[in-house]
């Protein structure tokens, strides 16, 4: 019999970073919510909407996905 393809260790190491920089953002973002808690309605809404997208552009998903098949940042 022949065997697949081993295995990567590079998708599970991506998946533990990616959970690890999904819980610092929410820590990070909870830790306003008594600030932001006392704001508007639509304040926080846009606050929440605005540091979604942030957390969208700022850290490396796109790249984090890619190394993870590819092994190549680029």
């Amino acid at each position: 019999m022949t065997q697949g393809p081993v295995p990567s260790w590079r998708k599970p190491v991506g998946m533990l970073a990616i959970l690890a920089l999904i819980a610092l953002w929410v820590v990070l973002v909870a830790s306003l919510s008594g600030v932001v808690g006392q704001w508007h309605a639509l304040l926080q809404l846009a606050f929440y909407l605005v540091t979604g997208i942030v957390w969208l552009w700022l850290l490396p998903m796109r790249r984090m996905l890619r190394w993870m098949e590819t092994g190549s940042w680029r």
